[in-house]
């Protein structure tokens, strides 16, 4: 730990009132694409409205893309790419959640570069072409606290003809400005709250396991689990909490931090498979119905005991001292949230999927594999979405 280089790019601007900052800053282009989910919620609460006319006092013109889902496909990035190259943008604004900041992120990068988005995946059915073109600049505006995608270099997109959830990281797609308001996360439901809520915890957590863990991603990473382990509940209970979603939003952030200077485990390539084939599951809920038998697996291998006693003391128990403890109240935050005992079935995955979603995984998003201190055999992936399976 003599030596070591940070590189994030992304400039942040932070808490409540910030998207207000937007008309303020130099921007890096005139002409902006910006990219909303196929949703009503940025409509009806506002949001776009303001981005807009902060775009305009700026003295750029815009037009919007709104045909995002949940798991951003291939087949949306390539209809927002070509709205980009219609209107000849040169900069793409995300004004959403992790979705809408991954699939901007994809058509910032094909705006500009030939071919499909897949001649460009290194993973999978990818054919992990450079690229010749650098990215369109990005400014990413989050209204959830989730992903941390305001602040890395990944794009999360699927594949429907393949079946594969792939993340493609390229240094282009930092974005060139971060704006995390928390007033735009005020109107979040509660069962989204807490999907996302735990989205950005599982990066630190799976970030503090890992085999890339050092000293600085330790320290984002611990902090943010401590703040949402403490505001979490607080924000599914009163989204108008604005104390609580400040410090969410502040500890998604920091998630997203812990994944560029350390990094996640085989846990979210178990369910990028699950979603991969069954797309309207949502990220969040995907992570909840399986880690406590992923983390689970890893305790009985006793991969880094020590590590768990110490996140089980982040999430409020203090004087844990086994391993197991960690279960015990990562268990009871899911039920403080009202999301324990989620259910696959009820999504339409069946125990006969889980030899190809294992296969899917350790393929397709093979790359989280090789940060796990012991990864699972794809028996053992199988073994794991056995136990969790409702």
């Amino acid at each position: 730990m003599d030596s070591f280089q940070i590189d994030i790019p992304t400039k942040v601007l932070f808490g409540p009132g910030q998207l207000g900052q937007l008309h303020a800053q130099e921007l890096p282009g005139k002409r902006a694409l910006i990219v909303i989910s196929s949703g009503k919620s940025t409509r009806v609460n506002g949001y776009l409205e303001r981005t807009e006319k902060e775009l305009a006092a700026a003295g750029a013109v815009t037009e919007v893309f709104d045909r995002i889902q949940a798991n951003p496909t291939l087949a949306s990035v390539e209809a927002g790419t070509q709205a980009a190259r219609d209107m000849e943008a040169d900069l793409v604004v995300a004004l959403g959640g992790g979705s809408v900041m991954d699939a901007a992120k994809a058509i910032a990068l094909m705006a500009v570069n030939e071919g499909s988005l897949w001649d460009y995946v290194n993973a999978g059915t990818g054919k992990g072409v450079q690229h010749a073109h650098r990215a369109l600049p990005v400014i990413a505006i989050t209204t959830t606290a989730g992903t941390g995608s305001e602040v890395d270099a990944c794009s999360v997109i699927t594949n429907q003809g393949t079946h594969e959830k792939i993340g493609l990281k390229l240094p282009d797609l930092f974005p060139w400005l971060a704006i995390v308001d928390p007033e735009l996360m005020l109107t979040v439901p509660p069962r989204l709250t807490a999907y996302q809520g735990f989205d950005a915890l599982f990066h630190s957590l799976e970030t503090y396991v890992s085999r890339k863990a050092n000293p600085l991603s330790d320290m984002v990473a611990s902090t943010a689990i401590r703040a949402i382990g403490r505001y979490l509940p607080r924000a599914v209970v009163d989204g108008r909490d604005l104390e609580a979603r400040t410090q969410l939003a502040f500890a998604n952030t920091l998630s997203g931090y812990a994944m560029v200077t350390g990094g996640c485990t085989s846990e979210h390539s178990l369910e990028h498979a699950m979603s991969a084939y069954h797309e309207t599951l949502p990220h969040g809920a995907g992570l909840l119905m399986i880690t406590l038998s992923y983390f689970g697996w890893m305790l009985e291998q006793h991969i880094c005991d020590d590590r768990f006693v110490e996140m089980a003391r982040f999430l409020g128990k203090e004087n844990a001292k086994k391993p197991y403890e960690f279960l015990d109240v990562l268990q009871k935050l899911q039920e403080a949230c009202g999301v324990a005992g989620l259910k696959m079935s009820d999504y339409g995955i069946l125990p006969e999927e889980f030899p190809k979603m294992a296969e899917n995984a350790s393929t397709a998003m093979k790359g989280l594999f090789l940060n796990d201190r012991r990864s699972p055999s794809r028996e053992e992936c199988v073994v794991i979405y056995q136990k969790a399976y409702r």
